[in-house]
């Protein structure tokens, strides 16, 4: 884990002290749900989009579950229709970053309905595309993993060029659905449902990488999909770069005061009415995460930071196009200054925020309605039957009014950020404060 002044003998010695309900990632796991009376919030075994099922490689490169077998073997049957294997091939398909999905409800009338990957068979993928006119062969087809006790090997693939396929779909009641949508219905305690999001999430985070590396960015001759769309490479022969998908890393820190009493919390423009969430921002070359913390808080807020404590990390596919795979790595930031200076480019505003403040945000905003509220949506969608609605109209009190502020749900980072501070006891900070002997570079200085 990285940490910065603390010590790891320090932390492992209060991390002991802490209360059964912190979910600060120093020596314990998220416990798989937990939701407190006094503050409603859920915290996950692992984060959305984290925890994939799928295996992209095998130990033995000579196992047919392989991504070298596996894609020899799926353009064996790509061009032979009458073979045969023990290996089950399944493809999912993406249209505008959106995967394909259906909607089952399970037989008891009262039980949640979740929505499913919409995975279709080799055989049939061929038939559905030759029809829409999509050629299916070993460039277009991206290896996802495999699960080995089942013998199934997974691909996704890009239609976005094809829209006779959306209507093709609808008819067997599939819909292709912004995966920010599906994040927000997915049913935190279904680990199928999980397991189903971060999939999802890879697939779009290599589907968007390829559509945006056609070209070598050295010599600018087209690339060539390589190790099952695992990598690229150059088709210059005097070139020959090796490309890899790229992960763009993020720092998202919940800035605390020096008494551990108050947060930090920022809102930009394009937030839905009344959330709030933690500062974050993209890392610079050269500098390592915990400088990051600190520049960006003091360019966003203005306000100095000493010591930075890392929480957890999560992958974030649902990040801007060109943008296909983030990579949210979590830290509580102690300020060495409180005066708030916004920076209006980047924030709307931001404001410290008291315990008992937060503690209400959390108890009030009901995120189990929001993700009942999504997953109904996505029904709607794919019976065809649409409904516009606006998830934030959800986070409210049960009188009905709506709640003066809220944070984004458990499937966000964030969320844990603020629900781990407010449970946890204070001899985590108390710790830090003992390591403030230790000098903090300036940023005024920098």
């Amino acid at each position: 884990m990285l940490f910065s002044s603390p010590t790891t003998a320090l932390l492992s010695s209060f991390s002991k002290r802490l209360s059964l309900k912190t979910t600060i990632a120093i020596s314990t796991a998220f416990p798989y749900f937990t939701a407190t009376s006094s503050t409603m919030s859920i915290h996950l075994q692992t984060h959305a989009f984290a925890g994939n099922p799928l295996l992209p490689k095998t130990l033995n490169s000579s196992h047919p579950l392989s991504p070298a077998l596996a894609l020899d073997t799926l353009k064996s049957h790509l061009l032979d229709n009458s073979l045969h294997s023990s290996v089950n091939f399944k493809v999912l398909p993406f249209r505008k970053g959106r995967p394909l999905v259906s909607f089952a409800a399970d037989a008891d009338a009262d039980s949640v309905p979740n929505w499913h990957l919409g995975w279709i068979t080799l055989s049939d993928s061929k038939l559905l595309f030759a029809n829409s006119g999509v050629e299916l062969n070993g460039d277009n087809l991206v290896f996802l993993g495999s699960r080995s006790q089942e013998d199934e090997l997974f691909w996704a693939v890009d239609v976005s060029d094809e829209g006779s396929l959306v209507t093709e779909f609808g008819t067997k009641q599939f819909c292709f659905i912004e995966l920010r949508t599906l994040m927000v219905a997915t049913d935190w305690t279904d680990e199928s449902a999980m397991a189903d999001l971060a999939i999802a999430g890879h697939a779009r985070a290599l589907l968007e990488w390829h559509n945006i590396s056609h070209f070598c960015g050295h010599c600018g001759e087209k690339t060539v999909p390589m190790e099952s769309g695992r990598r690229k490479q150059c088709s210059n022969q005097l070139c020959k770069k090796r490309l890899y998908p790229r992960v763009d890393p993020v720092v998202i820190m919940l800035v605390i005061d020096g008494e551990n009493d108050r947060v930090l919390l920022s809102r930009q423009s394009r937030f839905v009415p009344r959330m709030w969430s933690c500062l974050a921002g993209f890392i610079e070359p050269g500098e390592s995460l915990e400088e990051a913390v600190r520049r960006e808080t003091w360019e966003e807020a203005g306000i100095e930071v000493g010591d930075v404590v890392y929480h957890s990390s999560q992958p974030w596919p649902v990040g801007p196009n060109g943008m296909p795979c983030q990579l949210m790595t979590g830290f509580f930031a102690y300020a060495k200054s409180l005066e708030i200076n916004v920076d209006k480019a980047e924030l709307e505003d931001a404001r410290w925020y008291s315990r008992k403040e937060v503690q209400k945000a959390l108890q009030v905003a009901e995120y189990e309605k929001a993700q009942k509220t999504a997953a109904a949506k996505v029904d709607q969608m794919c019976r065809g039957v649409e409904k516009g609605q606006n998830l934030s109209a959800d986070f409210n009190v049960e009188s009905g009014e709506l709640a003066p502020m809220f944070f984004p749900g458990p499937f966000a980072i964030a969320h844990h950020l603020i629900s781990s501070w407010l449970n946890q006891s204070s001899t985590i900070a108390d710790a830090v404060q003992v390591q403030h002997k230790q000098p903090t570079p300036s940023l005024s200085n920098l």
